[in-house]
């Protein structure tokens, strides 16, 4: 883990953000090359989640047979088959006290620390997450954290030179059957296309429309 920032100037983080919109046609022909491709995998990995419980999975879909399946459950989209990547953004679903105690068990192992000494930290997650009001409506909290995820990979993206489009036009139990999530505990809650840019899309000179900074941002 590193302790030094190496930054990026503020015009060049605004230039990349402007660049970016949600890409509606890819050039099928290019293809992200690995070494970008780790960097966002592990964009994926370092996302921040509430007490770093991280509770969800992200599927990259690489098989072309079963992105045509997706895409029919995609209103037909043709992001799905067209992007170099296809990355499905699944919560695990009924967070309990099982996850919570691998978790606790990872903090361990990486820090080095004794377990023991961690056993008020796993409990506050219990009490919050499991015996709680909470738990009835812990899928929704898993899924507020996976848009996190969503997020900071398509800015990760962007500060590449990758575009992408999040896609929530879809069926998502259609999408937990055909990749097989229920069985294994996972839902469906989003997915994203990432790629270059198709030459044909016309979305892509479009501006960028916003409201102003005055509407939106409140200063007290």
């Amino acid at each position: 883990m590193t302790t030094t920032a190496t930054t990026i100037t503020p015009d060049a983080l605004i230039h990349q953000l402007e660049w970016r919109y949600a890409t509606k046609r890819f050039d099928a022909t290019r293809k992200i090359g690995p070494t970008t491709w780790d960097s966002l995998t592990e964009s994926l990995v370092l996302t921040p989640s509430s007490y770093g419980l991280q509770p969800y999975k992200f599927i990259v879909v690489t098989d072309l047979a079963l992105r045509t399946k997706l895409r029919a459950a995609s209103w037909g989209q043709a992001q799905i088959e067209e992007a170099s990547h296809l990355v499905v953004f699944a919560i695990k679903k009924d967070i309990g006290k099982a996850h919570i105690a691998h978790y606790v068990d990872r903090i361990a192992e990486v820090r080095g620390v004794n377990r023991a000494s961690l056993e008020g930290f796993e409990g506050v997650m219990v009490g919050n997450l499991v015996n709680s009001p909470k738990a009835a409506t812990i899928d929704q909290w898993a899924a507020r954290q996976t848009y996190i995820a969503l997020g900071n990979f398509m800015t990760s993206a962007a500060l590449l030179g990758v575009d992408t489009c999040p896609l929530e036009g879809l069926d998502p139990a259609a999408y937990d059957a055909i990749l097989g999530l229920e069985a294994e505990g996972y839902a469906t809650v989003c997915a994203c296309a990432a790629g270059y840019r198709s030459a044909e899309d016309k979305y892509a000179m479009l501006p960028k429309v916003r409201f102003p900074e005055s509407e939106l941002v409140e200063v007290r």
